[in-house]
């Protein structure tokens, strides 16, 4: 790997993918639109729970009902970050708004656990005032990472804005493409077949911008090696590559 403001992962297809750092304002405004987020769903409830006497500092309180204010305060100010980074692929609505995402230092998705030890030191990371520690920090390592990164192998990278383009419209090609029969593969080496296998088996576990960037090189290292093939997505390219040599095997 080399550090600069990309972070370049070997994978082990053996195609190197680049992956860009978030800076410190790009990070700093997410945090404010979260921050905001959370804020107002937490006031919301303490009213409705309360019926805003707990804001004004009056009012008789239940045991039970102080209990559910903790907890779900809880949940509000702590779960949220783990779900959305959990469920969301790394993507808060802050950090989307802001075109960022959480991956593992591999470049994988943020797991449960992973994402609970980074938002647990996030408490640290606040102090003394509005994530003074944490700017520090990012600021410091080579991988803009605060405490919290730090601790759970993490990083918050900028995403890629790929622009979709759509397939052709249906025609002869596009009709007998399908089963590729056609196309002749026997450039493609075993090796080249394998690591095409091994990218297509754990593309899923790669974070989106990873995974388009690395299927679109894989294509690109091939497309000359395949005569017959035309015009299309490298993962569908890809997959008909394996289909191919599969038949042919």
């Amino acid at each position: 790997m080399r550090y600069e403001d990309r972070l370049t992962i070997a994978t082990p297809e053996g195609v190197d993918v680049d992956l860009t750092l978030a800076g410190i304002g790009s990070r700093f405004i997410a945090a404010l639109i979260d921050t905001a987020i959370k804020l107002v769903a937490w006031l919301g409830f303490a009213v409705f729970l309360f019926g805003g006497t707990s804001l004004l500092g009056g009012g008789d309180f239940s045991s039970l009902g102080a209990a559910a204010f903790y907890v779900v305060s809880f949940l509000i100010w702590f779960g949220y970050d783990v779900a959305f980074e959990t469920l969301a692929s790394g993507r808060s609505p802050g950090k989307r708004m802001t075109g960022l995402r959480v991956v593992r230092m591999g470049g994988r998705p943020v797991g449960f656990v992973a994402s609970s030890i980074r938002n647990m030191v996030r408490i640290v990371d606040f102090l003394p005032s509005f994530y003074l520690v944490g700017m520090i920090t990012a600021i410091a390592t080579r991988l803009n990472q605060r405490l919290g990164d730090l601790a759970a192998g993490t990083v918050v990278v900028r995403e890629k804005r790929v622009t979709v383009v759509p397939d052709e419209a249906p025609g002869p090609a596009a009709e007998t493409v399908p089963e590729a029969e056609s196309w002749d593969v026997g450039g493609v080496t075993p090796d080249d077949l394998a690591t095409v296998r091994r990218f297509l088996e754990r593309r899923d576990e790669l974070a989106p911008h990873a995974r388009e960037h690395l299927a679109r090189e894989l294509a690109d290292r091939l497309q000359g090696k395949v005569v017959g093939a035309p015009s299309m997505p490298p993962e569908r390219f890809l997959e008909h590559v394996s289909a191919a040599k599969a038949r042919r095997a």
